[in-house]
């Protein structure tokens, strides 16, 4: 037993619990983020969104860049892999972007509450990890979940509908990306991230430019701040603890976003929205455990 508690201090050490609270932290400062968004995509193109916040961004993390050296913005670790992950996450903000432009907060939280589904899944598939029939089942379970809150049969299956679904995946693939980067400073992996969605700001804008005024350019640029702090302790907080373990936090965003939305928007989630991440939620939470359980075993397995 004492061999048995040694191993689970380990797993549960100092840096684990300090991954945790900057997930957590990080997910409220995400849900901010996307509550903003959500106003301001209403009334601008997601492509300006994209450039102003991305600007805004850039020049608070100047002073970062400037005192650890430009040259680590270049000499990254496995460059190809670096910019299939600053893709990734620019794909991902514009899909989000988009479905919150036409569902309610809430439900958009809900679809991208399946991340930690998605990891599991494609963990095996980049990371060569070994999933057994238990989690592929929780897996199952979390898709069904998915399903349910979409409501296809009360939706019309549009583009709406299928960037919700392939947001998350893209997501889920960023984050798995991210730990095989743990060698990249927190802030070279920000500043790519911030010049991919910069460019595909640059690429839109021209089409679809309105001028914002004085209100809403200190929100533009206050949406890039904010989603720049997010970044930053997510990243940090994936080289501290395991994907598996943080994956999950996310699950914090749905309360998130069902008090924002309801302050901001007036919105109130259905009943289809609340099983669906019930049963998201429970398959997320039975990876967790599961994975953990693994983990324990192998670390004892090593101590014998």
């Amino acid at each position: 037993m004492a061999r048995q508690g040694d191993i689970v201090r380990r797993v549960l050490s100092g840096g684990a619990r300090n991954g945790v609270a900057l997930m957590l932290l990080g997910m409220l400062m995400f849900a901010l983020n996307d509550a903003m968004g959500k106003m301001l995509v209403s009334t601008y193109a997601i492509g300006e969104v994209l450039l102003i916040r991305s600007l805004a961004a850039l020049l608070v993390l100047a002073p970062f860049l400037y005192r650890q050296g430009f040259g680590t913005l270049v000499a990254v670790e496995r460059p190809w892999l670096q910019v299939v992950r600053v893709c990734l996450s620019t794909m991902e903000i514009f899909c989000f972007y988009f479905a919150v432009s036409q569902f309610p907060l809430a439900d958009v939280m809900t679809f991208w509450l399946a991340c930690p589904i998605y990891v599991a899944a494609i963990a095996p598939l980049i990371l060569k990890e070994h999933v057994g029939w238990r989690r592929w089942s929780a897996i199952l379970v979390g898709f069904v979940g998915v399903v349910i809150a979409l409501q296809p049969s009360s939706r019309e299956f549009g583009a709406a509908t299928i960037v919700s679904i392939i947001g998350p995946l893209v997501f889920a693939a960023f984050i798995v990306l991210g730990r095989s980067l743990r060698a990249t400073p927190d802030t070279t992996l920000v500043f790519w991230q911030i010049i991919g969605a910069l460019l595909a700001g640059l690429m839109l804008t021209p089409f679809s430019f309105v001028m914002p005024d004085g209100r809403d350019m200190a929100l533009l640029a206050l949406l890039g701040v904010v989603a720049m702090g997010a970044h930053v302790l997510v990243n940090r907080s994936l080289k501290l603890s395991d994907a598996s373990t943080l994956a999950p936090l996310q699950y914090t965003l749905l309360l998130w976003a069902i008090i924002f939305g309801y302050v901001f928007f007036g919105d109130v989630p259905g009943a289809p929205v609340y099983v669906g991440a019930a049963l998201i939620i429970a398959a997320g939470v039975y990876i967790v455990i599961r994975e953990r359980q693994l983990k324990l075993q192998r670390a004892a397995i090593t101590e014998t």
